[in-house]
């Protein structure tokens, strides 16, 4: 199994959505339940910037800057610290928030939701597009997690932590996500699918929620790796570094409702010898 090393200390208590982009100087990530986006500077340093009450998305945006997803709502920054322009909460009930989300090769935001009491059915997927219109398009969801495409993005990934699945669709300009098809279901003995980065091979990576772990799986949905992380609650992963061929991995550190000792909360970095692909912008 490759190295495995520790680059941050245990300072999130919901450490999430890792992104690495050039543009914002490397790894940005975000600590959900402070609402805080978080960045890694060349020496090892950490800075925090607080948000919202909570934010659960991040993505870099073409000209600069990046979209979130808060609890309700889409945002929009110039860059690290300034105001955020906030659009208007996308439904009316306080017990369901946004979760995990990603860009599409055609630079929309799309982004899935969940029910705060963890009840199945109550997540959407919904798209945030350049022009600022926001469009649901599909419901029946948990735990709406990890999204993102292969490489000709003619094929998306999504993951549903509460049912335990990450499905397939075929993708494209004209129908955007369509075609959906069971990719692959993981044993909860195993942990909960949770977010997930597809490499330039077409494999996909899942961090798995009370699994400890990240599993590699090929396009024909075998299991072709794990990597093994002393930290029960692994949350995402994506690629970063020079050559994008390091797959940085954030986990859940304390919250009220539980606790976890040691490492939890922690960024680490694994030198996986397959290179990611750059982070898809935002448009608008």
């Amino acid at each position: 199994m490759p190295d495995i090393e520790q680059v941050t200390g245990p300072l999130s208590r919901h450490g999430e959505c890792p992104v690495w982009s050039d543009g914002w100087g490397g790894l940005h990530w975000i600590d959900l339940t402070a609402g805080d986006v978080l960045a890694l500077d060349p020496d090892g340093g950490v800075r925090r910037w607080h948000v919202a009450p909570q934010v659960t998305a991040i993505r870099p945006r073409r000209n600069g800057g990046l979209v979130l997803a808060l609890e309700r709502s889409f945002a929009l920054a110039d860059g690290w610290g300034a105001p955020l322009r906030a659009f208007a909460p996308v439904w009316p009930e306080e017990d369901v928030r946004f979760n995990d989300g990603g860009c599409d090769p055609q630079g929309n935001f799309l982004c899935g939701s969940m029910g705060t009491d963890y009840a199945a059915g109550r997540g959407a997927l919904f798209r945030l597009a350049p022009d600022g219109s926001v469009r649901r398009l599909f419901g029946g969801l948990g735990v709406s997690n990890g999204l993102d495409w292969t490489v000709d993005g003619g094929t998306a990934y999504l993951a549903d932590t509460l049912a335990g699945t990450i499905d397939a669709f075929d993708h494209d300009a004209e129908h955007g996500l369509h075609n959906r098809r069971p990719f692959v279901r993981i044993d909860t003995d195993r942990g909960m699918p949770d977010g997930l980065a597809v490499d330039t091979e077409g494999y996909v990576w899942v961090a798995l929620w009370s699994g400890g772990a990240v599993h590699r799986y090929a396009p024909s949905g075998r299991l072709d790796a794990v990597l093994e992380f002393g930290v029960k609650r692994v949350s995402a992963c994506t690629f970063g570094g020079p050559r994008l061929d390091q797959l940085y991995v954030t986990t859940i550190g304390t919250d009220a409702a539980q606790h976890e000792v040691g490492l939890a909360g922690a960024v680490f970095k694994v030198d996986v010898g397959v290179r990611g692909q750059p982070a898809r912008t935002f448009a608008g």
